[in-house]
């Protein structure tokens, strides 16, 4: 089933396509899912290549543009593109607190969200190709987690592929993710300082609230206990091209006088809940380290643990002296389970999937090494998300991978450089720079 309209300059196609929950088990359940058809207008009757676009998270669905913005523009030159909702997210039939009760209980639950991994997502992409392209290969454009995706398509299924672009996402083939988050903390810091010397307001505006939240409880509008930890969570944005910026204003109006004395402000509580809120992505905070599980060790909340190695980031020892207090960044604990309320009911979910050991390779080395299709990747020089040792690392056991490393943009350089970026990378898949 298809629905056809318009936007200006492009015209769309809403496609649902059904595929097995489990590849592995062919005949067994199935779920849907939803894709986003777009061509430039002058192009609506052409005959060109597919571009499947597969978008970061894990846990997000595929961007909703309007018109034809950022590095779709460059795309449309030349492609018809498909946005992915990947299984679970956006109307791929959705993951959440409301739906995963259908499973059963908790065990029920987190073997259901096993099948949402990258090697799902590339045995889905292989699912509907045929049906897109009339069996044609096709171009993929991997944004952060979806570049992983194009790393595992490029281990299992490199026959479906003209090229492979991407965009701050090449990951690990086998660290741990206690190896991932021992390389993220520092790189956090860092971060962190980069904003405080830019914004030296900052330090005692952040050090202000964390004081706040130690000695009271604050609930924000939508049930979210606003503990320390999570205000420190809002450091995520850091890792934007205009995350620091960002965070300034949060933090700039932050308190009120009321006849009780300073209070969080009621906007400040608006903005910082709709940072903070899982309720748009639950799967983000559910498989978030399954991401890294390769092997027999369980993640066990990785990130949680490997903090403890990290005093500088707690809170109450830095207001007990006269240091800033450390942001975090792209980081899932158990308290989150706590603390959301779309991510409440689903805490003894979290704890199985932290305990399990039996996570399978997301990538082959030795395919790897023998790539035969053209790649292509974005490094961002300090990316907050993804870490460069790491992904260089990777570019070098990918044979034919060619490499842009760039400081002019953040993880989000995709997005911030648009057709720009989308342009270098596709010249270099064809060995024209």
């Amino acid at each position: 089933m298809s629905t056809t309209y318009r936007q200006p300059g492009v015209v769309l196609t809403d496609r649902t396509f059904t595929v097995p929950l489990d590849h592995a088990d062919p005949e067994g359940e199935t779920i849907e899912l939803y894709a986003r058809e777009v061509v430039a207008s002058k192009d609506a009757d052409r005959d060109l290549p597919w571009l499947v676009y597969l978008q970061g998270g894990p846990g997000f669905g595929a961007n909703r543009f309007i018109g034809r913005p950022a590095w779709l523009d460059r795309a449309l030159d030349e492609y018809r593109v498909l946005l992915l909702d990947q299984r679970g997210t956006g109307r791929s039939t959705p993951v959440n607190r409301q739906t995963l009760p259908l499973r059963g209980g908790p065990q029920a639950q987190a073997d259901h969200l096993a099948h949402f991994r990258g090697d799902s997502i590339v045995r889905d992409c292989e699912t509907i190709r045929p049906l897109v392209t009339g069996g044609a290969t096709w171009t993929v454009l991997g944004q952060s987690f979806g570049g992983f995706c194009a790393v595992s398509y490029l281990s299992m299924a490199p026959e479906g592929l003209t090229a492979a672009v991407i965009t701050g996402g090449l990951p690990s083939l086998d660290a741990h993710a206690d190896d991932v988050y021992r390389a993220a903390y520092p790189r956090i810091e860092r971060k962190v300082a980069a904003h405080y010397r830019r914004y030296p307001q900052d330090v005692e505006r952040a050090r202000r609230i964390a004081d706040h939240l130690l000695t009271h409880e604050v609930t924000l509008p939508n049930g979210y206990r606003l503990t320390v930890e999570a205000f420190q969570s809002l450091g995520i944005v850091l890792g934007g091209g205009d995350g620091s910026h960002r965070l300034h204003y949060l933090l700039e109006n932050a308190f009120v006088r009321t006849p009780g004395g300073p209070e969080l402000s009621d906007a400040f509580q608006e903005e910082v809940q709709a940072q903070l809120s899982f309720a748009g992505h639950p799967l983000y905070a559910l498989i978030h380290e399954a991401i890294y599980g390769q092997d027999a060790r369980p993640t066990d909340w990785s990130a949680e643990r490997v903090r403890a190695e990290f005093p500088q980031f707690d809170a109450a020892k830095a207001l007990a002296g006269e240091g800033p207090l450390l942001f975090t960044g792209e980081t899932i604990h158990p308290w989150l389970f706590d603390c959301d309320p779309a991510l409440r009911p689903l805490r003894e979910t979290a704890e199985l999937l932290a305990a399990r050991t039996d996570w399978t390779p997301l990538y082959d080395r030795a395919r790897l090494a023998e790539n035969e299709v053209p790649v292509a990747a974005a490094v961002y020089h300090d990316d907050m998300y993804v870490d460069t040792a790491h992904a260089l690392e990777t570019a070098r056991s990918i044979r034919g991978l060619r490499t842009w490393v760039t400081d002019e943009f953040e993880h989000d350089g995709v997005r911030a450089g648009g057709p720009r970026v989308l342009d270098r990378l596709l010249a270099l898949t064809r060995d024209e720079v």
